[in-house]
């Protein structure tokens, strides 16, 4: 198997699961024991994370007009009080920073620590597992419970820091899901469900491009011409599929609930434990 081909099976991963709240890196540390790039360790290291870069411009991409930041406001229609709004952008950014802030500190400062004790099969599959469960019973809980922050333009600066909380999970142990733990997260403070998923993607812009630059940075520059068309290919592929997941997303939680991907994330996690203590 060519490493273009490798490249784009890598980009199709990342594409899916980055913004399911399944575990991008639960999924590609299985798919990397099937397919490996024949390239160096710390290469794939940086690879692994800088590939979200195009999954992030997806995002800017179907959301541009609510993030653009160089306006003062966006007139969109609110699906919660059933009437057109005005966004406050500016407001809008600093909730998305002050929701970063957590994660960008501590990934900063032990991002080393954690991809060197936490970045195994066992820490993966168990928090597949344990935020599955999770899943499960906020969905259960908050079935018939109406939610209290309708849309993202009425979140306060408290609760957004609280779901930047929830997101510190998924920057400390790896199979939380970013997506996931914020999504969780947004549930039990009665965000609603499809406002919990929107803000998600907007928080994924300045942590995952902080967390690629720290990468590239980490690794440097010097690409061999080999090394740089995987990682280009990679994100042109993870763009392209995320754009279609993305919408897909907030197409489904309209009319669906969270369970499927919680069993499924239970699944996963188990077959995790099984292939690495059982069948390798």
């Amino acid at each position: 198997m060519t490493e273009i081909i490798k490249a784009i099976l890598f980009g199709i991963v990342e594409g899916i699961t980055e913004w399911l709240p399944i575990s991008s890196t639960g999924h590609m540390i299985l798919l990397d024991e099937f397919v490996q790039l024949n390239v160096s360790a710390d290469f794939y290291s940086m690879f692994q994370v800088v590939i979200q870069l195009g999954a992030i411009l997806a995002v800017v991409v179907i959301f541009w007009k609510k993030l653009w930041p160089f306006r003062v406001s966006h007139r969109y229609y609110d699906q919660g009080i059933k009437k057109y709004v005005d966004m406050d952008i500016i407001n809008l950014w600093l909730k998305i920073i002050v929701a970063c802030i957590p994660a960008a500190i501590v990934g900063i400062l032990w991002d080393d620590v954690f991809e060197k004790y936490f970045y195994n099969p066992v820490c993966v599959a168990l928090a597949l597992i344990i935020f599955g469960i999770a899943f499960i019973v906020v969905e259960t809980i908050n079935k018939h419970r109406p939610a209290r922050v309708t849309s993202v333009s009425t979140m306060n600066g408290i609760t957004a820091l609280e779901i930047g909380l929830f997101q510190l999970l998924a920057a400390i142990f790896p199979g939380t899901s970013r997506s996931g733990a914020t999504i969780v997260g947004g549930l039990m403070l009665g965000v609603d469900r499809s406002v919990a998923a929107e803000f998600t993607f907007y928080l994924a812009i300045p942590v995952m491009f902080g967390a690629s630059l720290l990468k590239l940075v980490k690794f440097g520059l010097a690409f061999t011409m080999q090394e740089l068309v995987i990682l280009l290919v990679g994100m042109v592929v993870a763009f392209a599929v995320s754009m279609i997941v993305i919408k897909f997303l907030m197409s489904y939680i309209k009319k669906h609930d969270f369970r499927i991907f919680g069993w499924y994330r239970i699944i996963l996690g188990v077959l995790v434990l099984a292939y690495f203590f059982v069948i390798k």
